[in-house]
């Protein structure tokens, strides 16, 4: 069992012993927090123990884990960053699986839980006992929980444009991530729906929301506006390579849907597949049917030769490579064609 899938749970099962194994320490600390309060439910009497994995020893362990409290009947210990010890003590826990002690939890936390030991087949067959992973997630999977994420957690709704965008602009560290919901959450005020427009405004900020402008101004073939908006980027001191990031990212999904165009699918559904954003898809394929489809093809290698010059391979100044790519991207003077 995943981590997002134990967390969703309304009323999850904590057995007397779970491990928690991966490199996500997000995820590990709120599945903890989430046992704690099963567990505990609130009660300031009941116990709770932490032991340092590098230094702890399983007689000390089991002894907090059997000892009832007089002032209450659970215990909560938990063994962090715990490979060393079980490393140390592997025999010792293999015996303790099939009989825990049942009026208290154990938490194992791990960065490795190899499926083929003896000790977590051993979990794996005990009713008493569970693994959840904790590792890190990626792509559509991070996308999906940042979705759940907020209508958990801040009652709100993140459509699957926006929540790309956060992770376009913050990165994957669900720690930060969680933050910018937050921000966004409180931006959002008594809107019941964070937008695309508040994850640019609010995460990217004006430079992020500046560069979707130039790139607007690109697909309906007004390029003096584009180079004006290229011109406050760079005079308010935007990198250059940021910037050239910025156009990346926007047009690697349209060269996603000239490409699955390209074998029959209706340029509109491409796009719609290739990720463009839905209120941006009409422009786009307007702008793809006028510069039309071998000027469209040629992009990704105009990008490719822009991105080596402004990382240093080429002569010309860096705000001119940028001139020059919007100029190409606009597709000035070409007439209607087919794409």
């Amino acid at each position: 069992m995943h981590a997002t899938e134990f967390l969703k749970k309304k009323s999850p099962d904590v057995p007397a012993i779970t491990v928690l194994f991966g490199d996500e320490p997000h995820f590990k600390r709120g599945v903890r927090e989430r046992i704690e309060e099963i567990v505990l439910g609130g009660d300031e009497d009941a116990a709770s123990t932490r032991f340092p994995g590098e230094q702890a020893d399983l007689q000390s362990v089991l002894d907090e884990v059997r000892t009832v409290s007089m002032w209450g009947d659970t215990r909560l210990v938990v063994v962090e960053d715990a490979d060393k010890f079980v490393s140390n003590f592997r025999s010792g826990l293999e015996k303790y699986v099939p009989k825990p002690s049942k009026g208290s939890t154990l938490i194992l936390e791990v960065n490795s839980w190899p499926k083929n030991t003896k000790l977590a087949k051993a979990v794996a067959a005990s009713p008493d006992s569970t693994a959840i992973e904790c590792k890190a997630i990626k792509g559509a999977a991070l996308v999906r929980w940042l979705k759940d994420e907020a209508a958990s957690v801040h009652e709100k709704k993140l459509g699957p444009d926006a929540a790309g965008l956060i992770v376009e602009l913050a990165g994957d560290d669900l720690g930060l991530l969680s933050q910018e919901l937050s921000k966004l959450s409180a931006y959002a005020g008594d809107r019941s729906e964070i937008s695309v427009e508040d994850v640019t405004a609010l995460v990217g900020g004006w430079s992020t929301k500046t560069t979707f402008e130039m790139l607007s101004a690109i697909r309906t073939g007004d390029i003096d506006s584009a180079m004006r908006q290229l011109d406050a980027l760079l005079t308010a001191g935007e990198a250059p390579q940021r910037v050239l990031g910025g156009i990346n990212y926007t047009y690697r999904r349209i060269m996603k849907g000239v490409d699955e165009s390209s074998k029959g699918t209706p340029l509109a559904a491409a796009l719609k597949s290739a990720g463009v954003f839905p209120r941006e898809i009409g422009q786009t394929e307007q702008y793809l049917r006028r510069v039309g489809r071998p000027r469209a093809e040629q992009f990704r290698n105009v990008l490719l030769r822009a991105d080596e010059s402004v990382k240093g391979g080429g002569r010309l100044p860096d705000r001119v490579e940028l001139e020059r790519l919007l100029i190409a991207l606009s597709g000035a003077n070409a007439e209607p064609a087919a794409v």
